[in-house]
């Protein structure tokens, strides 16, 4: 929290250079793949109902431009959940476990017309944490307060106004391992699940 802080303000005090301010507030879906759990042992199993599932977003974003190029923040709050087969010694259920998190994307895009493209890193901030689908199972790496993902799209802007996006989210630490270190700052990555997500958004 305290390097968003620290971005924040470094964010704001060069603000003035840009000729481009736009505020907006956007709603969307986003499509994840379900997390598996690698528990498979004695009577415990737990098994992912379907491939992927759908949840939901919203937020605000800040789209500070020049020209044909833009930086755009964001932080959004985006809730999934996912069904499971899980079976233990009591027996068999079917269960659901519930993802709540802060997602703030720092995209950088450029604008071709009414289209534009745009990437860059993202950091998820889970808010609390799911509810055990067994007893001990070691999730706890899942659960990390803050971790950094990518974001990337392409869109198209209506009337000035309306903003239709949609983009792909995806993990770093396939790349990068589980953290990187830039100067002396050491940011956490996560092995998050691909997703698809879908917005429309007006600016003001």
């Amino acid at each position: 929290m305290k390097k968003l802080l620290v971005f924040t303000l470094a964010f704001m005090l060069v603000l003035p250079v840009f000729s481009q301010i736009k505020f907006g507030l956007k709603v969307g879906a986003n499509t994840a793949t379900v997390p598996e759990y690698e528990i498979s042992t004695g009577t415990n199993n737990i098994e992912a109902v379907k491939n992927a599932q759908w949840g939901i977003q919203a937020g605000a974003f800040l789209r500070v431009g020049i020209k044909s190029f833009f930086i755009q923040p964001e932080v959004m709050l985006a809730s999934n959940s996912y069904d499971y087969n899980v079976t233990t010694s009591t027996g068999k259920d079917l269960l659901n476990q519930k993802f709540t998190r802060l997602e703030i994307p720092l995209l950088l895009g450029v604008k071709l017309g009414p289209v534009h493209i745009n990437a860059g890193p993202s950091a998820d901030i889970h808010i609390g944490s799911p509810d055990a689908l067994i007893d001990d199972p070691d999730f706890g790496e899942l659960y990390r307060s803050a971790t950094f993902g990518y974001q990337a799209g392409i869109g198209v802007d209506l009337f000035k106004r309306l903003v239709l996006d949609a983009r792909y989210g995806g993990s770093l630490s396939g790349r990068f391992g589980e953290s990187v270190t830039i100067g002396s700052q050491t940011f956490n990555l996560d092995s998050r699940q691909p997703s698809f997500i879908l917005s429309l958004g007006i600016m003001f």
